[in-house]
């Protein structure tokens, strides 16, 4: 078996921890966008949970992408 991963795996399994970290920081501290000076929602937190929302999609697709590639090798 061939156990050197392609650099698909890595990026994808990077950009899913970096999510998933984006993820966590917007369920604990949810006002981080706007230490930017941008209120999207007008201070009602929809923005927050669309954000959340979107990273969940993301997190899970890149970590399913990274499995697909992981399990690829590994046949």
């Amino acid at each position: 078996m061939n156990t050197k991963l392609p650099a698909r795996f890595w990026i994808e399994t990077v950009l899913g921890i970096v999510s998933a970290g984006c993820l966590a920081l917007t369920l604990v501290r949810p006002q981080w966008i706007e230490i930017f000076g941008i209120e999207p929602d007008g201070g009602d937190g929809s923005a927050e949970w669309r954000i959340a929302l979107a990273l969940v999609v993301a997190t899970a697709a890149l970590f399913t992408l990274a499995r697909r590639e992981w399990r690829k090798r590994a046949s």
